[in-house]
Order: structure tokens, then C-alpha cells, then sequence
């Protein structure tokens, strides 16, 4: 049986025996027994895969109904191992996580604080600033998007909306904690938290906005009572946030390697999050082997990114402000960012929308303009009759077309002369040119609105009549007036 390939939002499964919706490679056959399981991004190109796990066998493409991101992030959570999460900021930095080949990210309150208002995240960004980030990141990327939803904006109510927000914003995963008002980025000093109470109905209240909205967004509980109170009331409330319906648990600022021991053990079946600050933060800092082996499953970094930005413009203005620029190893070519911005592609979609219409639209806006900057733009002038009219005529191009004597096809006519006469809507003359009229090549670079027309029929037709005659009289589509006439 042929395999079936199944693409989407940046992953691509292929299964040889049946129909897999699940974001992961499966290959399983009877007479060729193989079965494997790997999380691919879309990056990958179909005839590396082929290459690599199906032996040159055709594969045939097939798009199922569009998986949810937060039915990706679930599908995530049950693979074997730890999974990292680097944190985002913004649309660019959520693009190059993906790049990178992670397989989901989340958006840091810190990091957005910083990038949008070059503030500390002490609760200045609002849910509405946040949300608005977030449809930009979600849109950036295809891989799921875990949101900051700090401390739901306010009480149970305002969770509730605050967590439909996030799922029309595209959302896979929302964080939600149990700090107070104005809150405090987790490792800093003057945290508090709510009581036990109002910890577990912000849970309550999310699930509850979760059924109502029919998502399956996954909800991230956080309590930042290790330091607000005791490790002890953080591994209680942990154990409610899980009976409350929450699917991820996560403590942060834990202080010791047997802390983060203890939070895994509690609610075994709950995935645990591991935050790893860089730079000093309170959690001691482990790899992904050692996070794994305690009992986490999915481990994020909240400062890389925009810690590694701040430096490379600080040293950047410091080249800057000394006369260079930076070096060229320092950061991608010119090329380079356009590629990573999609400039190549979207060059490529332009091309199937080109029309006649649009390439006039073009001159007009373009081309013409050349003639209307020389004169001056804060003085409108009637066009004199004494105005000169420009003739162009190369002799290089001249002899090409055979201007030297040598007889062509259209040799009979370069005794005469095409000139094309724009007239925009206003009433004032943008273009008035006399070209040979053999030079039809040259017609249509000066005014590519002609492209479209068979100006050697017309010539043609015209080329035996003696005196001038008016070839062609039409409007392009915002109002200009183009004439071409034989003379």
C-alpha cells in the first residue's frame, strides 16, 4: 500500500497502513516490518523522507482536517522523553524557534514586557496588549504557542475571558498563576499569592471557559508559593490544581535539585514543567537528560532569546557609535534575512497574481512619477504647446534593428516614428516620447501597460498609409490616457 502523508501545522505524518492523524511518524507493514516514531517539522522535504525511512517509495499526499494547536501541543505531551520550549516575544523570535527545529514554544510576560514596552514585568502589560501579541506570535508560527496568561487579569470571571482570548488568538496552551495584583516576574523579590481558595477557582474557572468554548486548549497551572510561603503549600496547591483539571503543573523558583524531586513525585500522571532561567535565577539549572530522569516532561527557557538580542544591539551601537559596522560574522547577509522573512516566497505567490492591469498600475505609480518629481510638486502648471517633445533613439539599438541599410522585416518602417503620449486624469501631460517605430521592444519598456498589445499588427496594418495616424487611445485603470500614434 502506498503511504499517506498527513500535513498539519508544521508537522507531517506518514503511515504506510492506515490513516494516522497524530503528528508523528509511524511506518508499519506487513511483509516489511518497520515501525518507527519521530516528530518531524514541515521543513522537512518529502524526498528526504523517503530517503531515509521508506526506502524510495512513492509517497502520496493527503491533507486530513487541520489538527488543532493544542491537540498538537496534547499529542506532544504523550511522546516519550522531555520536550524543550524556548520562550518567544514576538512574531520574528517565534519564527527562528521554529526554524530552529523546536517542536512548540511560549510566549515570556518577561520577555514581551521588555521587547514591547522596554519595561519590567511588573504588570504593566494588560491582557488586551498580550493578547494581541500573542495572534501575532501564533501567527508567525506553526508550531503550538504556549500564552503567558499571568494571573488571569483579575478574578474567576476575568480568567474565563481571559482564556477564550487565548484560544481565538491561536493559542495551544495557556499558563495561568497565583500571584496578586500588580504581580512580579518569578524569581524576583515581593511576591504574593492569593489564597488557596482563589488559587483552585482561577483553575476551575479556566476549565469551565475550556468546555464553554469546545477547545481543548491545555491549561498550565503555576503557583509561585515556594517563595511567597513554603515549598509545602506549593506541592499542596500543585495537588489541587491537578484535581481541579489542570494538565500541566509547574512551581516556579524551586530552589534545590530535591525540591524539583519532590514536585515530580506529587500527581504522577500530571505532566510537570521545568523553568530553567538563565543568568541566575533561583532553580538550579540542569539539562534536559537530568530534567527527564527527575520526572519532568517538558522544560522552557524564558530569557535566552531576548538575552542574547539585548547584547548583540548593545555591541552593535557600540560598532556603531565608533565608526564601524558590525562584523560580518555577527550577523546573517542581507540574503539571508530575506530569505528567513520569506521575501523569495513571496515573490514566487506574486507571480501567480500578475496581470496587465496591475503592470499599468505599476507605471503609472512608478514610471510616470519619474517625469512629475522634476517638476514642482507644490505648484500645479498648464502644459505649454511650446513644451519640447523627447525623442529617443540610440544608434546602438538603431543599427541592431537594422537601421543601417541591412533589409529586415522591419526595416520598411523605421523611417517613421511611434510616439506615445500619456495624459494622466488631471489633465496634465506625464509622458510625450517619439521613439522608431521598429523599436517596438523598446515601447513596452517605457510603458509596459502596452506589453499586452500587438503593436507589430498594428504597425502592420498602418505601415503603407502616409501621414500620421492614431494607433491606439484607452485609459489604464486609474485614469490615465495613453495614445500611441504612427508618424
Amino acid at each position: 500500500m502506498n503511504p499517506s502523508v498527513i500535513v498539519s501545522r508544521g508537522y507531517l505524518s506518514v503511515c504506510l497502513s492506515q490513516f494516522n492523524p497524530s503528528p508523528f511518524l509511524s511506518f508499519k507493514s506487513g511483509s516489511w516490518p518497520l515501525q518507527r516514531s519521530i516528530l518531524l517539522p514541515n521543513n522537512v522535504s518529502l524526498q528526504r523522507l523517503s530517503r531515509k525511512w521508506v526506502h524510495q517509495k512513492t509517497i502520496v499526499a493527503s491533507l486530513p482536517e487541520r489538527i488543532s494547536p493544542a491537540k498538537q501541543l496534547r499529542q506532544i505531551l504523550k511522546l516519550p522523553g522531555v520536550h524543550q520550549g524556548p520562550a518567544c516575544f514576538d512574531a520574528l523570535s517565534a519564527k527562528l524557534v521554529e526554524k530552529a527545529g523546536f517542536q512548540f514554544c511560549f510566549t515570556s510576560g518577561f520577555s514581551i514586557s521588555a521587547a514591547r514596552l522596554a519595561l519590567p514585568d511588573t504588570g504593566f502589560m494588560s491582557y488586551g496588549e498580550m493578547v494581541d501579541q500573542g495572534q501575532q506570535i501564533t501567527q508567525a508560527a506553526s508550531i503550538p504557542v504556549i500564552g503567558d496568561g499571568d494571573n488571569g487579569y483579575g478574578n474567576a470571571v476575568n480568567v474565563k475571558r481571559t482564556v477564550k482570548g487565548y484560544i481565538r488568538a491561536g493559542f495551544a496552551g495557556i499558563i495561568l498563576e497565583d500571584q496578586v495584583s500588580p504581580k512580579a516576574c518569578g524569581h524576583t523579590r515581593g511576591r504574593k499569592v492569593v489564597s488557596r481558595e482563589e488559587a483552585v477557582m482561577t483553575i476551575k474557572a479556566a476549565v469551565d471557559a475550556r468546555k464553554e468554548s469546545g477547545s481543548d486548549i491545555v491549561i498550565v497551572a503555576r503557583t509561585d508559593s515556594r517563595q511567597a510561603i513554603s515549598l509545602e503549600e506549593s506541592l499542596w496547591r500543585s495537588r489541587a490544581f491537578a484535581e481541579a483539571g489542570a494538565d500541566v503543573l509547574f512551581i516556579d523558583a524551586l530552589a534545590s535539585k530535591e525540591e524539583m524531586k519532590a514536585f515530580c513525585e506529587i500527581s504522577p500522571l500530571v505532566p510537570k514543567l521545568a523553568n530553567m532561567l538563565e543568568g541566575g535565577g533561583k532553580t538550579p539549572i540542569l539539562n534536559p537528560l537530568e530534567l527527564e530522569e527527575i520526572g519532568y516532561k517538558i522544560v522552557v527557557y524564558p530569557l535566552s532569546l531576548i538575552g542574547v538580542s539585548i547584547r548583540a544591539m548593545q555591541d552593535s551601537l557600540a560598532a556603531l557609535k565608533g565608526g564601524r559596522i558590525p562584523p560580518p560574522g555577527s550577523m546573517p547577509s542581507f540574503e539571508e534575512i530575506k530569505e528567513l522573512l520569506g521575501f523569495n516566497d513571496y515573490y514566487e505567490e506574486e507571480k501567480r497574481y500578475t496581470t496587465t492591469s496591475r503592470l499599468s498600475s505599476e507605471v503609472s505609480s512608478n514610471l510616470y512619477n519619474i517625469q512629475a518629481r522634476a517638476q514642482d510638486d507644490t505648484a500645479q502648471r498648464v502644459q505649454s504647446p511650446q513644451d519640447p517633445i523627447v525623442e529617443v533613439i540610440t544608434p546602438e539599438v538603431y543599427n541592431n534593428y537594422g537601421a543601417d541599410g541591412s533589409r529586415t522585416p522591419f526595416s520598411g518602417i523605421w523611417s517613421r516614428k511611434l510616439r506615445v503620449k500619456i495624459t494622466g486624469r488631471d489633465g496634465f501631460e506625464k509622458l510625450d516620447v517619439r521613439i522608431p517605430a521598429g523599436f517596438l521592444e523598446g515601447v513596452t519598456n517605457i510603458v509596459p501597460a502596452l506589453g499586452g498589445v500587438n503593436l507589430k499588427e498594428l504597425l502592420d496594418d498602418a505601415a503603407d498609409e502616409v501621414g500620421g495616424k492614431l494607433l491606439l487611445d484607452f485609459k489604464d485603470t486609474i485614469g490615465d490616457r495613453i495614445q500611441v500614434f504612427l508618424e
